[in-house]
Protein backbone atom coordinates (compact mmCIF):
# COMPACT_ATOMS: atom_id res chain seq x y z
CA UNK A 1 0.00 0.00 0.00
CA UNK A 2 1.91 3.53 -1.47
CA UNK A 3 2.04 6.02 1.52
CA UNK A 4 -0.51 9.39 0.42
CA UNK A 5 1.60 12.48 -1.06
CA UNK A 6 1.36 14.46 1.98
CA UNK A 7 2.20 11.48 3.78
CA UNK A 8 5.48 10.66 3.08
CA UNK A 9 7.69 12.43 5.40
CA UNK A 10 6.50 9.96 8.06
CA UNK A 11 8.53 7.36 6.01
CA UNK A 12 11.57 8.49 7.36
CA UNK A 13 13.73 10.60 9.90
CA UNK A 14 15.39 13.89 9.81
CA UNK A 15 18.65 12.19 11.16
CA UNK A 16 18.73 9.49 8.32
CA UNK A 17 19.36 10.54 4.58
CA UNK A 18 18.19 8.15 1.79
CA UNK A 19 21.37 6.11 1.44
CA UNK A 20 21.07 5.14 5.28
CA UNK A 21 23.37 7.33 6.69
CA UNK A 22 23.93 9.77 9.35
CA UNK A 23 22.47 12.88 8.30
CA UNK A 24 23.79 15.56 11.04
CA UNK A 25 21.48 18.46 12.65
CA UNK A 26 22.58 21.66 12.66
CA UNK A 27 20.00 23.33 14.41
CA UNK A 28 19.49 27.49 14.35
CA UNK A 29 20.11 28.86 17.73
CA UNK A 30 16.72 29.32 19.35
CA UNK A 31 15.87 33.00 21.16
CA UNK A 32 12.26 34.25 22.14
CA UNK A 33 10.30 34.03 24.97
CA UNK A 34 9.71 30.41 25.13
CA UNK A 35 13.26 29.44 25.01
CA UNK A 36 13.88 32.38 27.55
CA UNK A 37 11.30 30.33 30.29
CA UNK A 38 13.31 26.97 29.05
CA UNK A 39 16.42 28.56 30.02
CA UNK A 40 15.15 29.31 33.55
CA UNK A 41 13.56 25.77 33.76
CA UNK A 42 16.87 23.95 32.69
CA UNK A 43 19.38 25.91 34.75
CA UNK A 44 16.95 25.43 38.02
CA UNK A 45 16.88 21.60 37.16
CA UNK A 46 20.68 21.34 36.11
CA UNK A 47 21.22 22.91 39.75
CA UNK A 48 18.54 20.37 41.68
CA UNK A 49 20.30 17.41 39.45
CA UNK A 50 23.82 18.20 40.56
CA UNK A 51 22.53 19.57 44.03
CA UNK A 52 20.11 16.18 45.13
CA UNK A 53 23.00 13.86 45.80
CA UNK A 54 24.66 15.72 48.38
CA UNK A 55 21.33 17.45 50.52
CA UNK A 56 21.00 15.25 53.60
CA UNK A 57 17.82 15.35 55.11
CA UNK A 58 17.57 13.48 58.89
CA UNK A 59 20.63 12.02 58.23
CA UNK A 60 19.67 10.40 54.51
CA UNK A 61 20.84 11.12 51.39
CA UNK A 62 17.94 13.66 49.10
CA UNK A 63 18.10 11.12 46.28
CA UNK A 64 19.84 8.13 46.30
CA UNK A 65 19.26 4.75 44.01
CA UNK A 66 21.64 2.43 45.32
CA UNK A 67 21.27 -0.91 43.23
CA UNK A 68 23.85 -2.80 44.70
CA UNK A 69 22.83 -2.46 48.44
CA UNK A 70 19.54 -2.28 47.24
CA UNK A 71 18.71 0.88 49.47
CA UNK A 72 16.96 3.85 47.99
CA UNK A 73 16.30 7.45 49.24
CA UNK A 74 13.15 9.13 47.87
CA UNK A 75 13.18 12.57 48.65
CA UNK A 76 14.92 11.76 51.39
CA UNK A 77 12.51 9.12 53.35
CA UNK A 78 14.79 5.68 52.69
CA UNK A 79 13.55 2.45 51.38
CA UNK A 80 15.16 -0.73 52.46
CA UNK A 81 14.77 -4.16 50.28
CA UNK A 82 12.01 -4.86 52.72
CA UNK A 83 9.96 -1.47 51.60
CA UNK A 84 10.57 -2.97 47.69
CA UNK A 85 6.71 -2.74 47.54
CA UNK A 86 6.52 0.76 48.36
CA UNK A 87 8.84 2.03 46.06
CA UNK A 88 7.30 0.16 42.97
CA UNK A 89 4.50 2.25 43.97
CA UNK A 90 6.33 5.18 43.86
CA UNK A 91 7.01 4.28 40.56
CA UNK A 92 3.84 2.97 39.27
CA UNK A 93 2.36 6.68 40.54
CA UNK A 94 5.44 8.23 37.98
CA UNK A 95 4.50 6.02 35.20
CA UNK A 96 0.70 7.19 35.73
CA UNK A 97 1.28 10.87 36.47
CA UNK A 98 3.45 11.35 33.34
CA UNK A 99 0.97 8.73 31.41
CA UNK A 100 -1.70 11.63 32.26
CA UNK A 101 0.53 14.75 31.96
CA UNK A 102 1.14 13.25 27.78
CA UNK A 103 -2.60 12.65 27.56
CA UNK A 104 -3.08 16.05 27.73
CA UNK A 105 -0.14 17.92 27.51
CA UNK A 106 1.96 15.63 25.06
CA UNK A 107 5.48 15.23 25.01
CA UNK A 108 6.25 18.10 27.00
CA UNK A 109 8.08 16.55 29.47
CA UNK A 110 10.72 16.12 26.93
CA UNK A 111 11.03 19.55 25.74
CA UNK A 112 10.95 21.29 29.38
CA UNK A 113 12.34 18.30 31.85
CA UNK A 114 13.97 15.53 30.48
CA UNK A 115 17.98 15.14 31.78
CA UNK A 116 18.65 14.15 28.01
CA UNK A 117 17.44 17.41 26.15
CA UNK A 118 18.09 19.67 29.09
CA UNK A 119 21.94 18.57 28.92
CA UNK A 120 21.73 18.71 25.08
CA UNK A 121 20.35 21.91 24.28
CA UNK A 122 21.34 24.23 27.42
CA UNK A 123 24.86 22.83 28.05
CA UNK A 124 25.91 20.95 24.99
CA UNK A 125 24.37 22.63 22.38
CA UNK A 126 25.34 26.09 23.77
CA UNK A 127 28.77 25.19 23.91
CA UNK A 128 28.89 24.24 20.65
CA UNK A 129 27.35 27.68 19.50
CA UNK A 130 30.11 29.33 21.54
CA UNK A 131 32.99 27.48 19.59
CA UNK A 132 31.48 26.82 16.46
CA UNK A 133 29.08 29.48 15.53
CA UNK A 134 25.24 29.19 14.65
CA UNK A 135 23.59 26.91 11.79
CA UNK A 136 25.30 28.55 8.66
CA UNK A 137 28.84 28.70 10.57
CA UNK A 138 28.30 24.72 11.59
CA UNK A 139 27.63 23.85 8.48
CA UNK A 140 30.48 25.57 6.77
CA UNK A 141 33.09 24.24 9.33
CA UNK A 142 31.67 20.71 8.83
CA UNK A 143 32.34 21.13 4.80
CA UNK A 144 35.59 23.04 5.77
CA UNK A 145 39.05 21.35 5.09
CA UNK A 146 41.21 20.02 8.42
CA UNK A 147 43.11 23.50 8.86
CA UNK A 148 44.48 25.26 11.78
CA UNK A 149 41.04 26.78 12.67
CA UNK A 150 39.32 23.21 12.28
CA UNK A 151 41.40 21.47 14.49
CA UNK A 152 41.80 24.26 17.06
CA UNK A 153 37.53 24.15 17.61
CA UNK A 154 37.48 20.55 17.08
CA UNK A 155 39.45 19.55 19.65
CA UNK A 156 38.20 21.91 22.11
CA UNK A 157 34.79 21.03 21.71
CA UNK A 158 35.71 17.75 22.22
CA UNK A 159 37.85 18.34 25.35
CA UNK A 160 35.18 20.39 27.15
CA UNK A 161 32.22 17.67 26.08
CA UNK A 162 34.57 15.06 27.65
CA UNK A 163 35.18 17.44 31.24
CA UNK A 164 31.35 18.03 31.31
CA UNK A 165 31.02 13.81 30.53
CA UNK A 166 33.06 12.96 33.32
CA UNK A 167 31.69 15.42 36.01
CA UNK A 168 27.97 14.01 35.20
CA UNK A 169 29.74 10.69 35.21
CA UNK A 170 30.32 11.39 38.58
CA UNK A 171 27.16 12.87 39.65
CA UNK A 172 25.54 9.95 38.43
CA UNK A 173 27.50 8.02 40.65
CA UNK A 174 26.55 9.63 43.57
CA UNK A 175 23.19 9.03 42.93
CA UNK A 176 24.31 5.51 42.91
CA UNK A 177 26.65 4.71 45.80
CA UNK A 178 26.01 8.05 47.88
CA UNK A 179 27.73 11.35 48.15
CA UNK A 180 29.33 10.51 51.23
CA UNK A 181 31.23 7.24 49.91
CA UNK A 182 32.25 9.40 45.97
CA UNK A 183 33.68 12.06 48.08
CA UNK A 184 35.82 9.46 50.36
CA UNK A 185 36.65 7.61 47.45
CA UNK A 186 37.55 11.07 45.65
CA UNK A 187 40.00 11.60 48.40
CA UNK A 188 41.69 8.46 48.80
CA UNK A 189 42.48 8.59 45.34
CA UNK A 190 41.54 6.77 42.18
CA UNK A 191 44.56 4.25 42.58
CA UNK A 192 42.51 2.56 45.60
CA UNK A 193 39.18 2.25 44.25
CA UNK A 194 39.94 0.54 40.59
CA UNK A 195 36.56 -1.15 40.72
CA UNK A 196 34.95 2.08 40.62
CA UNK A 197 37.19 3.95 38.69
CA UNK A 198 36.52 1.48 35.24
CA UNK A 199 32.64 2.30 35.49
CA UNK A 200 32.98 5.76 36.14
CA UNK A 201 35.22 5.54 33.05
CA UNK A 202 32.57 3.95 30.97
CA UNK A 203 30.11 5.97 32.09
CA UNK A 204 32.30 9.11 31.17
CA UNK A 205 32.39 7.29 27.49
CA UNK A 206 28.81 6.37 27.35
CA UNK A 207 27.83 10.55 28.26
CA UNK A 208 29.97 11.46 26.03
CA UNK A 209 28.98 9.12 22.90
CA UNK A 210 25.32 10.64 23.23
CA UNK A 211 26.36 14.21 23.56
CA UNK A 212 29.10 14.53 21.08
CA UNK A 213 27.60 12.06 18.55
CA UNK A 214 24.46 10.16 19.00
CA UNK A 215 22.40 13.73 20.11
CA UNK A 216 18.89 13.78 19.25
CA UNK A 217 18.77 10.06 17.99
CA UNK A 218 17.93 9.24 21.73
CA UNK A 219 14.90 11.13 21.59
CA UNK A 220 14.43 9.43 18.17
CA UNK A 221 15.33 5.93 18.21
CA UNK A 222 16.22 5.00 21.57
CA UNK A 223 13.17 6.65 23.87
CA UNK A 224 10.55 4.48 24.10
CA UNK A 225 8.60 7.59 25.24
CA UNK A 226 8.00 8.40 21.66
CA UNK A 227 6.42 5.66 20.83
CA UNK A 228 4.26 5.89 23.87
CA UNK A 229 3.25 9.58 22.81
CA UNK A 230 1.77 8.00 19.83
CA UNK A 231 -0.57 5.90 21.59
CA UNK A 232 -1.51 8.13 23.85
CA UNK A 233 -2.24 11.58 22.26
CA UNK A 234 -5.63 12.28 20.60
CA UNK A 235 -7.60 15.45 19.16
CA UNK A 236 -8.12 16.81 22.44
CA UNK A 237 -4.20 16.85 23.48
CA UNK A 238 -2.31 20.21 23.64
CA UNK A 239 0.81 19.76 21.95
CA UNK A 240 3.31 22.40 19.85
CA UNK A 241 0.71 22.26 16.66
CA UNK A 242 0.83 23.92 13.35
CA UNK A 243 -2.71 26.08 12.66
CA UNK A 244 -2.94 24.77 9.41
CA UNK A 245 -5.99 26.39 8.62
CA UNK A 246 -4.81 29.56 9.14
CA UNK A 247 -1.42 29.07 7.82
CA UNK A 248 -2.46 27.40 4.01
CA UNK A 249 -5.03 29.32 3.39
CA UNK A 250 -7.70 28.35 0.44
CA UNK A 251 -4.29 28.06 -1.71
CA UNK A 252 -1.56 26.91 0.18
CA UNK A 253 1.96 28.45 1.27
CA UNK A 254 3.18 31.45 -0.56
CA UNK A 255 6.90 33.36 0.11
CA UNK A 256 6.44 37.03 1.74
CA UNK A 257 6.26 39.76 -1.08
CA UNK A 258 5.85 43.03 0.60
CA UNK A 259 2.43 44.56 0.05
CA UNK A 260 0.73 41.99 -1.71
CA UNK A 261 -2.85 40.88 -0.56
CA UNK A 262 -2.39 37.19 0.42
CA UNK A 263 -5.91 36.96 1.31
CA UNK A 264 -7.07 38.32 -1.54
CA UNK A 265 -4.70 35.87 -3.06
CA UNK A 266 -6.17 33.45 -1.35
CA UNK A 267 -2.88 32.38 0.78
CA UNK A 268 -2.25 31.93 4.37
CA UNK A 269 0.08 33.19 6.96
CA UNK A 270 2.52 30.92 6.44
CA UNK A 271 5.16 32.39 4.05
CA UNK A 272 7.32 29.08 3.98
CA UNK A 273 10.68 30.83 5.33
CA UNK A 274 11.21 26.70 6.93
CA UNK A 275 13.08 28.72 9.91
CA UNK A 276 10.58 26.51 12.25
CA UNK A 277 12.15 23.80 10.27
CA UNK A 278 15.93 25.41 10.52
CA UNK A 279 15.81 25.80 14.60
CA UNK A 280 14.19 22.26 15.07
CA UNK A 281 16.51 20.29 17.31
CA UNK A 282 15.30 17.14 15.37
CA UNK A 283 14.87 18.40 12.00
CA UNK A 284 11.46 17.75 11.41
CA UNK A 285 8.83 20.20 9.62
CA UNK A 286 6.29 21.27 12.04
CA UNK A 287 3.75 21.86 8.98
CA UNK A 288 3.29 18.03 8.77
CA UNK A 289 1.87 17.87 11.86
CA UNK A 290 2.37 15.76 14.99
CA UNK A 291 5.00 13.69 14.76
CA UNK A 292 7.10 11.11 16.68
CA UNK A 293 10.40 13.04 16.68
CA UNK A 294 8.87 16.24 18.28
CA UNK A 295 10.06 17.02 21.59
CA UNK A 296 7.22 19.70 21.98
CA UNK A 297 10.55 22.00 22.99
CA UNK A 298 8.76 25.23 21.60
CA UNK A 299 11.45 26.69 19.28
CA UNK A 300 9.77 26.45 16.40
CA UNK A 301 6.59 28.88 18.42
CA UNK A 302 9.22 31.40 19.30
CA UNK A 303 10.88 31.60 15.19
CA UNK A 304 7.46 31.20 13.67
CA UNK A 305 6.21 33.94 16.34
CA UNK A 306 9.21 36.42 15.06
CA UNK A 307 8.64 35.99 11.46
CA UNK A 308 5.01 36.95 12.49
CA UNK A 309 5.70 40.16 13.59
CA UNK A 310 8.08 41.19 11.22
CA UNK A 311 5.73 40.90 8.29
CA UNK A 312 2.80 42.27 10.60
CA UNK A 313 0.51 39.22 10.70
CA UNK A 314 -0.25 37.72 14.54
CA UNK A 315 1.70 35.45 16.35
CA UNK A 316 0.65 31.96 17.32
CA UNK A 317 0.78 30.41 14.03
CA UNK A 318 2.54 27.93 15.62
CA UNK A 319 1.33 27.73 19.50
CA UNK A 320 0.58 25.45 21.72
CA UNK A 321 -2.89 23.73 20.52
CA UNK A 322 -5.36 20.88 20.14
CA UNK A 323 -6.32 19.55 16.79
CA UNK A 324 -9.64 19.88 17.84
CA UNK A 325 -8.78 23.52 18.62
CA UNK A 326 -7.29 24.29 15.60
CA UNK A 327 -10.20 23.07 13.82
CA UNK A 328 -13.53 23.29 16.10
CA UNK A 329 -12.50 26.26 18.16
CA UNK A 330 -13.09 23.93 21.09
CA UNK A 331 -10.90 24.75 24.43
CA UNK A 332 -9.26 22.26 26.39
CA UNK A 333 -10.81 20.40 28.96
CA UNK A 334 -10.83 17.10 31.07
CA UNK A 335 -11.60 14.08 29.40
CA UNK A 336 -13.12 10.75 30.61
CA UNK A 337 -9.52 9.68 30.02
CA UNK A 338 -7.50 11.93 31.31
CA UNK A 339 -10.67 12.13 34.61
CA UNK A 340 -9.90 8.19 34.77
CA UNK A 341 -5.87 8.83 34.98
CA UNK A 342 -6.71 11.36 37.56
CA UNK A 343 -8.54 9.20 39.69
CA UNK A 344 -6.19 6.17 39.44
CA UNK A 345 -3.25 8.55 40.42
CA UNK A 346 -5.33 9.62 43.25
CA UNK A 347 -6.07 6.44 44.60
CA UNK A 348 -2.37 5.43 44.49
CA UNK A 349 -1.30 8.24 45.93
CA UNK A 350 -3.74 7.81 48.53
CA UNK A 351 -2.78 3.58 48.88
CA UNK A 352 1.26 4.65 49.22
CA UNK A 353 0.65 7.67 51.88
CA UNK A 354 -1.30 5.04 54.07
CA UNK A 355 1.68 2.59 54.15
CA UNK A 356 4.39 5.03 54.64
CA UNK A 357 1.44 6.18 57.67
CA UNK A 358 1.93 2.59 58.84
CA UNK A 359 5.77 1.73 57.81
CA UNK A 360 8.07 0.87 60.83
CA UNK A 361 11.58 2.54 61.48
CA UNK A 362 12.75 -1.07 62.81
CA UNK A 363 11.82 -4.15 60.73
CA UNK A 364 12.94 -7.64 62.45
CA UNK A 365 13.23 -10.62 61.35
CA UNK A 366 13.45 -14.02 62.99
CA UNK A 367 13.45 -17.28 60.69
CA UNK A 368 14.34 -20.83 62.05
CA UNK A 369 17.78 -22.15 60.98
CA UNK A 370 17.24 -24.15 58.20
CA UNK A 371 18.11 -27.97 58.73
CA UNK A 372 17.25 -27.78 62.12
CA UNK A 373 14.27 -29.15 63.99
CA UNK A 374 14.27 -28.95 68.02
CA UNK A 375 16.71 -30.10 70.78
CA UNK A 376 14.99 -31.74 74.33
CA UNK A 377 17.32 -31.09 76.82
CA UNK A 378 17.30 -32.10 80.43
CA UNK A 379 14.14 -31.22 82.45
CA UNK A 380 11.75 -31.54 79.81
CA UNK A 381 13.31 -28.14 78.02
CA UNK A 382 13.15 -28.13 74.14
CA UNK A 383 15.20 -26.10 72.45
CA UNK A 384 14.78 -24.11 68.88
CA UNK A 385 17.87 -22.66 67.59
CA UNK A 386 17.15 -19.00 64.78
CA UNK A 387 18.91 -15.99 63.01
CA UNK A 388 17.90 -12.90 63.16
CA UNK A 389 17.69 -10.00 61.48
CA UNK A 390 16.81 -6.67 62.20
CA UNK A 391 16.75 -3.22 60.17
CA UNK A 392 17.28 -0.18 61.45
CA UNK A 393 15.86 2.41 58.83
CA UNK A 394 16.44 5.63 61.27
CA UNK A 395 19.49 7.76 61.16
CA UNK A 396 19.99 7.29 64.52
CA UNK A 397 22.02 4.24 66.48
CA UNK A 398 19.47 1.84 68.48
CA UNK A 399 20.86 0.63 71.76
CA UNK A 400 20.35 -1.85 74.43
CA UNK A 401 18.03 -4.07 71.73
CA UNK A 402 16.38 -7.14 73.35
CA UNK A 403 14.38 -10.12 72.51
CA UNK A 404 11.04 -11.08 75.00
CA UNK A 405 8.80 -13.71 74.31
CA UNK A 406 5.17 -12.42 75.05
CA UNK A 407 2.56 -14.17 76.57
CA UNK A 408 4.71 -17.34 77.79
CA UNK A 409 7.42 -18.26 79.96
CA UNK A 410 10.73 -19.24 78.48
CA UNK A 411 14.18 -17.95 77.87
CA UNK A 412 15.86 -16.15 74.59
CA UNK A 413 19.64 -16.69 74.68
CA UNK A 414 21.56 -14.41 71.88
CA UNK A 415 24.98 -16.40 70.54
CA UNK A 416 26.76 -13.86 71.87
CA UNK A 417 28.74 -12.69 74.95
CA UNK A 418 25.62 -9.96 75.99
CA UNK A 419 22.11 -10.17 76.32
CA UNK A 420 21.52 -6.85 74.65
CA UNK A 421 22.95 -4.73 71.32
CA UNK A 422 22.71 -2.24 69.28
CA UNK A 423 21.53 -1.67 65.57
CA UNK A 424 24.04 1.42 63.76
CA UNK A 425 21.86 4.04 62.09
CA UNK A 426 20.52 3.11 58.19
CA UNK A 427 22.32 -0.11 59.52
CA UNK A 428 21.53 -4.18 59.87
CA UNK A 429 22.26 -6.15 62.91
CA UNK A 430 22.19 -10.28 62.42
CA UNK A 431 22.79 -13.13 64.77
CA UNK A 432 21.30 -16.56 65.87
CA UNK A 433 19.47 -17.22 69.31
CA UNK A 434 18.03 -19.96 71.12
CA UNK A 435 14.40 -20.16 72.52
CA UNK A 436 13.89 -22.51 75.41
CA UNK A 437 10.68 -23.49 76.58
CA UNK A 438 8.96 -25.87 78.90
CA UNK A 439 7.60 -29.25 76.87
CA UNK A 440 4.43 -28.58 79.23
CA UNK A 441 3.72 -25.53 77.61
CA UNK A 442 3.80 -26.43 74.01
CA UNK A 443 0.37 -27.07 72.93
CA UNK A 444 1.06 -29.29 69.50
CA UNK A 445 4.60 -29.77 67.45
CA UNK A 446 4.26 -26.61 66.13
CA UNK A 447 3.35 -23.72 67.90
CA UNK A 448 3.32 -19.47 66.73
CA UNK A 449 5.33 -17.61 69.48
CA UNK A 450 4.97 -13.50 69.61
CA UNK A 451 8.53 -11.80 69.86
CA UNK A 452 8.69 -8.50 71.23
CA UNK A 453 12.18 -6.73 70.26
CA UNK A 454 12.94 -4.32 73.04
CA UNK A 455 15.29 -0.71 73.27
CA UNK A 456 15.97 -0.78 76.80
CA UNK A 457 12.49 -0.48 78.43
CA UNK A 458 10.98 0.63 74.99
CA UNK A 459 9.09 -1.47 72.86
CA UNK A 460 10.30 -1.08 68.87
CA UNK A 461 9.27 -3.96 67.07
CA UNK A 462 6.94 -7.11 67.10
CA UNK A 463 7.32 -10.61 65.16
CA UNK A 464 6.19 -13.87 65.27
CA UNK A 465 8.18 -17.22 64.73
CA UNK A 466 7.13 -21.18 64.47
CA UNK A 467 8.57 -22.92 67.20
CA UNK A 468 8.70 -26.62 66.33
CA UNK A 469 8.30 -29.60 69.93
CA UNK A 470 7.47 -33.21 69.89
CA UNK A 471 4.66 -34.95 68.57
CA UNK A 472 3.55 -36.38 71.54
CA UNK A 473 3.27 -35.52 75.13
CA UNK A 474 3.27 -36.94 78.52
Amino acid sequence: METPDNEVFRDSIGTINEEGKRNWIFPKKPSGPYYDKRKLVSYFLLAFLFAAPFIKINGNQFLMFNVLERRFNIFGFPFWPQDFHLFVISMIIGVVFITLFTVGFGRIFCGWICPQTIFMEMVFRRIEYWIDGDRNKQIRLKKQKWDAEKIRKRLLKWFIFLVISFLIANIFLAYLIGSDKLLRYVKEGPAEHLGTLFPLLIFTGVFYFIFAWFREQVCIIACPYGRLQGVLLDNKSIVVAYDHQRGEGENGRKKFRKNEDREALGHGDCIDCFQCVHVCPTGIDIRNGTQLECVNCTACIDECDTIMEKIDKPKGLIRYASEDNIEKKEPFKLTARMKGYIAVLLILIGVLLGMLALRNDVEARVLRLPGQLYEQKDNNIISNVFTYKIVNKTTETIKNVSFKLRGINGKIKLVSTNDTFEVKESGLAEGTLFIELNQSDLSSDKNTLTLDVYSGDKLIETTSVTFLGPRSFN
